[in-house]
């Protein structure tokens, strides 16, 4: 893919899914990567497999929601590779429960990962991308932060507030004549193992909606959205839709305005995983 060569681009939650397949594609493509995640065997992966194919690459383990270990690790890329383009705010975790039944503790933690993970990335490496004088910040919503469903309050939060946080950003960045490009992502349903590595509220089933979304929700290859989205970043969209079904479903949204929550309510399963 054109656009990409001899970029230095960071991809978070690298270690699978999305993530990888973004970091594998930018590196076919002539990127050099810093590719981090807090699984260090998913990580280790596709470090060889970059390394495999040529790629110039520096992997380390990074919790997201620690700010100060990621500013030390946005100096790190900085320093070993000389300047920063791009980063891609990926790494995300998925939670599952009515608010009635949820525990602040994982509404704060997948506000912490979700949410806090891309702020913290945007900000440490913003002074690096501005620097660049050509730089793109890339920050992973979902669907999911376009339209809400039940038993997702949580996640529908972290990632309606990922969107609003780019989409101001992208604004900011234009009024400022800062040389840095923003893109949200929306994906739908991605054949990645979100659902089945996320968590649920006391009682549920977890296994079971992680099934469920893996036999009727997932649709696009990790692969095939990697490719979507580079696509969008080369023409500098300021957002982008993943998958026929994030298509569709914005479309419904769009036309029905908030009469989409009775439409939601009825047709989606309930306690739907997220669908990235």
């Amino acid at each position: 893919m054109q656009g990409f060569a001899g970029k230095v681009a960071v991809v978070t939650g690298a270690g699978s899914g999305i993530g990888q397949a973004l970091a594998i594609e930018l590196g076919r493509s002539g990127a050099k990567l810093a590719i981090s995640d807090i699984d260090t065997e998913g990580l280790a992966i596709t470090e060889q497999r970059l390394k495999a194919i040529g790629v110039d690459v520096k992997a380390d383990r990074l919790n997201v929601t620690e700010r100060e270990a990621f500013q030390a690790y946005a100096d790190g890329v900085k320093a070993h590779f000389g300047k920063v383009n791009q980063i891609y705010n990926n790494a995300g975790i998925a939670f599952s429960g009515d608010v009635e039944i949820s525990q602040y503790k994982d509404i704060e933690r997948i506000m912490d990962v979700d949410f806090w993970g891309v702020v913290n990335g945007t900000k440490v490496f913003l002074p690096y991308l501005i620097e660049s004088g050509d730089g793109h910040i890339v920050n992973v919503s979902s669907l999911f932060g376009i339209f809400s469903v039940p038993g997702q309050a949580a996640y529908n939060a972290a990632k309606f507030a990922v969107r609003g946080f780019t989409e101001a950003l992208r604004q900011e960045m234009i009024l400022a004549k800062h040389p840095v490009k923003v893109t949200t992502v929306h994906p739908g349903g991605i054949k990645t193992a979100i659902a089945r590595n996320s968590t649920v509220a006391e009682g549920l089933d977890q296994a079971a909606m992680a099934s469920a979304f893996d036999k009727k929700l997932a649709r696009t290859t990790p692969e095939r959205a990697a490719q979507i989205i580079l696509e969008a970043v080369r023409k500098n969209k300021a957002r982008v839709l993943v998958g026929a079904d994030a298509k569709i479903l914005d479309v419904i949204v769009r036309i029905t305005g908030s009469g989409y929550q009775q439409l939601f309510s009825t047709v989606l399963p309930k306690l739907a995983p997220p669908m990235r």
